[in-house]
């Protein structure tokens, strides 16, 4: 338990730290008692300033950390529900169903959709929904049907196979311009939820957060195979179901707001295992959400090229941390333990 309460302190003031960083740090240097004063509701020294904070910087970051927990518990469901270590987010096609449906928009039609009031954002937005919810849907009747994992993991490659190939015919057909546009697109961004967007955004991810707290007993089980939960009371056909929803959900949410964002979901499940010594979900579960949290604030922060007014694109930085953690956890198998 001590353990445990340790990692939970680290985490708790990492988070603190990183979410005033993020609101301190960025391309204008804003004093840290002018931050505070403007979140306090008082007024700045300077009005800009007040804008910066509250209209740019406090969703951006909320958009990071509400990112950084979904993609990383959808990691953990993935990875658990198919108990391999190399699965993420990505995995099943439901990221590649989002990328379809925004390069279906941006490619065809150049990110509008006639008639539609909300403009290219909201289109470009409720395509990648759209796009992730229908491999979702596909999936979940292929699970009904399939009862191995693993198979049912390679139809989820397959089915992002696909829709990678449907992408790159989009891509081939279309304008320079137009290709340009979905290339910015997929190098993710957290700083295109605005307030007015962010309650939206928050209602998704929030709900899929809290859905993935009440799986915590059922994955405990699975981990010991699905003949010994099935024989500890666990509905498995219904586990599975509700574990690819609340990954769905949370994948598309994110993918559709800020992009697809690479890593997250693949190697913060890891460092929350790194950080616990356990498979315990009842643990691990938080630790993940808190971890991935943490991780994408900093991988915001990252994005700011010190003393220039330039950023660098998301998944351009995610890898950096992403990548060597992978590779730890390949090379040392006995972090693979929980898998066995």
């Amino acid at each position: 338990m001590k353990n445990y309460s340790k990692a939970y302190y680290i985490l708790a003031a990492a988070f603190i730290a990183l979410f005033f960083g993020n609101l301190v740090y960025g391309t204008i240097g804003i004093p840290v008692k002018e931050v505070l004063n403007i979140l306090s509701g008082g007024e700045s020294a300077k009005p800009s300033w007040d804008i910066i904070i509250l209209n740019s910087r406090l969703p951006q970051c909320i958009t990071a950390m509400l990112s950084g927990a979904s993609l990383a518990i959808s990691g953990l469901l993935l990875q658990t529900l198919f108990r391999n270590p190399l699965a993420g987010p990505s995995i099943l096609g439901i990221s590649d169903g989002a990328n379809l449906g925004v390069a279906a928009v941006m490619l065809c039609t150049g990110g509008m959709i006639g008639g539609m009031g909300g403009g290219a954002y909201l289109s470009i937005v409720l395509a990648a929904l759209a796009g992730s919810l229908a491999v979702l849907a596909l999936i979940i009747w292929f699970s009904q049907r399939v009862k191995s994992n693993v198979m049912l993991l390679i139809i989820g490659i397959m089915i992002g196979y696909l829709a990678s190939s449907v992408i790159s015919i989009l891509n081939y057909n279309a304008a320079a311009d137009k290709v340009h546009q979905f290339v910015m697109w997929g190098m993710g961004d957290f700083s295109g939820v605005s307030n007015e967007k962010l309650p939206y955004f928050a209602c998704f991810t929030v709900i899929g957060i809290i859905y993935s707290l009440l799986l915590i007993k059922p994955l405990n089980a699975l981990l010991l195979g699905e003949m010994y939960a099935a024989n500890l009371g666990v509905k498995v056909k219904s586990a599975r179901i509700s574990i690819l929803l609340c990954t769905g959900i949370l994948t598309a949410t994110v993918t559709a707001f800020c992009g697809p964002v690479s890593f997250i979901g693949l190697a913060v499940p890891h460092v929350a295992r790194l950080l616990l010594g356990t498979s315990n979900h009842k643990h691990l579960v938080p630790v993940t959400i808190l971890s991935g949290a943490c991780i994408a604030m900093l991988c915001n922060m990252l994005t700011v090229v010190p003393a220039s007014n330039s950023t660098l694109p998301l998944n351009a930085v995610t890898p950096l941390i992403g990548a060597p953690i992978i590779i730890y956890v390949i090379v040392n198998r006995k972090n693979l333990q929980y898998f066995n």
